[in-house]
C-alpha cells in the first residue's frame, strides 16, 4: 500500500497516489521491500499497480538506473513481520506482566529484521526460498541466536523439535559468503560450563564468515510463574565464565587474529572485575547487546573531557538517574567532570527495578513508576538527565506507557534525554545543544 508521493517524482508524474497498492515489478510479485529495490534498480522496468476501485495499471517507466519512483509505503516492511514459533525456557517477553501495551508482546523472529534493525533471529521459521533470498540479496550480516550447537539441546531449550535442525542454515550461509553475528544466552546449568565451550569450539569454524560471538545472561524478570526454573548467576559463576571466554579468546586471536567471543558487560560488573580494553572488542561489533557499551562510553566521554573547553563558572546541579548496571561507571566518570568543572555538582542515582525485579538492573528496562518513586522527594537540582533507551525509539513513553511529561510533572524538575555517546553525555552537562 502507498502512503505518500514525493512531489517532483516519477510516481508523481505518471499519477500514482496513496491508497494505491504496489503488485508487481517486470512481472515479479512484490514481497517486501527488498524485492522493491532490488528489481527497481533498472533503466527500463514494468510497474503492476492496484487503484483503490480494482482497476489495475500497467506502468512501462524509463529512468536512471539508481533512480528511485518517489514512492513511501503504508509499512516499511511491505510485508507482516514474522513472529517467533519457539517457547525459549529464557524468553524475556514471556517474563512480562500482563497489561503493558501490546507492541510488547509481540516476538519477532524476521530475518530481514536482523538485516534492518540488528534483531536476533533463531532460523527456526525459514526454508530454503528464505535462506537463497539472503543469499540472493546480500542481507547481511545476519544476526543468529544459537544458544548451544547442540542439536538436542537446542531443541530443548527453544521449546522446538526442530531448532536443531535449523542450525545446518548456518553452514548454507558461510558458503555463501555471508557475514554473521552469533549469540549465546546462557542459562545456569543447561548450556553454561562444557557446553558452552563447546559451542564456542563448534562456532569457530564459521569465522570469518561469523564475525563475532557474544555470551550474555539469561535475563530473569520476577514474573515467572509457571515457566521453567531458572536460576540466577553468582559472582563465581561469572567468574567462571569469563575464564572460558578468555581462554577462547586468546586462542582465536592466535589463530585467526580476532578474539571473536565476547562477553556480555554484565559478566565482568557481577564478577567483580574490570571491562577489557577497547582493543578487546573487535570494533564493537555486538554493541546493541551490552557487549562492550561501559569500555567505549569510559573512552568517548574522558577524550571528551579532555578536549573541552575551559570552566566558565558555571554553578548548578544535575542529576542523573539510572540502572544499578551502569550506576557505578558513571559516577567515576563524573567524578573526573567534576575536577574540571567544580561549579557543577553531579549526583548519580542508581534506580532499583521493582517493577521487572531486582535482578534486572540495565536503564532500558527502567519504568516510568518505578523513576518517579525513587527520585520524588529527592534534591534533583536543575536538571535531570535520562538515558535515551528508557524510551521507545522515536518516542517520549516509557515502558510502562507513562510519558517523559508526567514524569516531570510528578518530580517538578526539569528532564533532558541523552543520547549514548559518551560526547552526548559532556554536552548534556554542560548544556551544549
Amino acid at each position: 500500500m502507498i502512503d505518500k508521493v514525493e512531489p517532483g517524482s516519477i510516481a508523481e508524474e505518471l499519477e500514482l497516489a496513496p491508497g494505491d497498492v504496489l503488485i508487481a515489478v517486470n512481472g515479479q510479485k512484490i514481497e517486501d521491500v527488498f524485492d522493491y529495490h532490488y528489481l527497481i534498480h533498472d533503466e527500463y522496468i514494468t510497474v503492476l499497480v492496484q487503484k483503490p476501485n480494482g482497476e489495475e495499471w500497467e506502468l512501462e517507466i524509463e529512468k536512471d538506473y539508481d533512480e528511485d519512483l518517489g514512492i513511501t509505503f503504508e509499512n516499511g516492511l511491505m510485508d507482516d513481520y514474522r513472529s517467533c514459533r519457539n517457547k525459549c525456557i529464557f524468553c524475556f517477553i514471556d517474563q512480562m506482566p500482563k497489561g503493558m501495551r501490546e507492541t510488547l508482546y509481540f516476538k519477532d523472529d524476521d530475518a530481514r529484521l536482523s538485516f534492518l534493525q540488528g534483531n536476533y533471529i533463531t532460523l527456526t521459521n525459514m526454508g530454503d526460498w528464505d535462506i537463497e533470498r539472503i543469499i540472493r540479496y546480500r542481507l547481511e550480516p545476519v544476526n543468529i541466536s544459537v544458544h548451544t550447537t547442540n542439536p538436542k539441546l537446542r531443541c530443548m531449550m527453544l521449546n522446538n523439535r526442530f531448532a536443531g535442525d535449523a542450525l545446518e542454515r548456518m553452514r548454507r550461509l558461510k558458503e555463501a559468503g555471508i557475514a554473521m553475528n552469533g549469540q549465546i544466552v546462557l542459562c545456569k546449568g543447561i548450556n553454561d560450563g562444557e557446553e558452552l565451550d563447546k559451542s564456542i569450539r563448534d562456532l569457530t569454524a564459521y569465522i570469518p564468515c561469523m564475525q563475532s560471538l557474544s555470551v550474555v545472561p539469561v535475563g530473569l524478570t520476577k514474573f515467572r510463574d509457571g515457566l521453567y526454573p531458572l536460576l540466577p548467576f553468582t559472582k563465581e559463576d561469572a567468574q567462571q565464565v569469563l575464564s572460558v571466554i578468555h581462554r577462547w579468546q586468546q586462542d582465536c586471536m592466535e589463530r585467526y587474529g580476532i578474539h571473536f567471543v565476547h562477553a556480555g558487560d554484565e559478566w565482568y560488573l557481577l564478577a567483580g572485575k574490570q571491562v577489557p580494553k577497547a582493543e578487546r572488542y573487535d570494533g564493537y561489533l555486538q554493541l546493541e547487546n551490552g557487549v562492550g557499551m561501559v569500555r567505549l562510553l569510559e573512552e568517548e566521554f574522558m577524550e571528551a573531557l579532555l578536549a573541552a573547553g575551559p570552566d566558565e563558572g558555571v554553578c548548578r546541579k544535575v542529576t542523573i538517574a539510572t540502572g544499578m548496571l551502569a550506576a557505578p561507571l558513571l559516577r567515576k566518570l563524573t567524578r573526573c567532570f567534576m575536577e574540571k568543572f567544580p561549579g557543577i555538582s553531579v549526583q548519580v542515582i542508581a534506580v532499583k527495578n521493582n517493577f521487572f525485579g531486582e535482578r534486572i538492573t540495565v536503564s532500558g528496562l527502567l519504568t516510568g513508576q518505578d523513576l518517579t518513586a525513587q527520585l520524588k522527594g529527592q534534591d534533583l537540582g536543575d536538571k535531570l538527565l535520562l538515558p535515551c533507551n528508557m524510551l521507545r525509539s522515536g518516542e517520549t513513553v516509557f515502558l510502562d506507557d507513562m510519558t517523559l511529561g508526567e514524569l516531570k510533572n510528578a518530580l517538578q524538575v526539569q528532564a533532558d534525554i541523552v543520547k549514548s555517546s559518551g560526547q552526548d553525555l559532556l554536552d548534556a552537562l554542560l548544556e551544549k545543544e
